[in-house]
């Protein structure tokens, strides 16, 4: 049997789903190789928070999670939308609270959700 989509993604793709919460997913129109650099970039400044605030450097962990903020920007997870159709942005909010509650309420209830 196969394992449900643990995070799955809102049918136009725009967002996955953790614990009831949109978040937006990275521009598929992004080249795989930028996308990959991008990635690699976000993990490294997200590693870098994770050592200031260890090491109580509260600049340190300001710059590191400005990168973070930079990389995820350049993904499209974050700032202007990366759709055209002007649809408006629904990121960190509750799904049920959404246009997308219909939909997850489905897949949810379905065997498996």
């Amino acid at each position: 049997m196969a394992e449900p989509d643990r995070y799955p993604s809102t049918p136009d793709g725009r967002y996955f789903v953790v614990r009831g919460r949109l978040w937006r997913s990275s521009d598929p129109a992004l080249p795989e190789e930028r996308r990959r650099q991008l990635v690699d970039a976000l993990m490294e400044a997200r590693r870098r928070v994770g050592a200031a605030r260890r090491a109580g450097e509260p600049e340190a962990e300001r710059a590191a999670r400005a990168a973070v903020d930079l990389a995820k920007r350049a993904l499209g997870e974050r700032g202007p939308v990366w759709w055209s159709d002007g649809a408006p942005d629904y990121n960190r909010r509750m799904v049920q609270n959404t246009p997308y509650a219909g939909w997850y309420a489905r897949i949810a209830s379905a065997p498996g959700g």
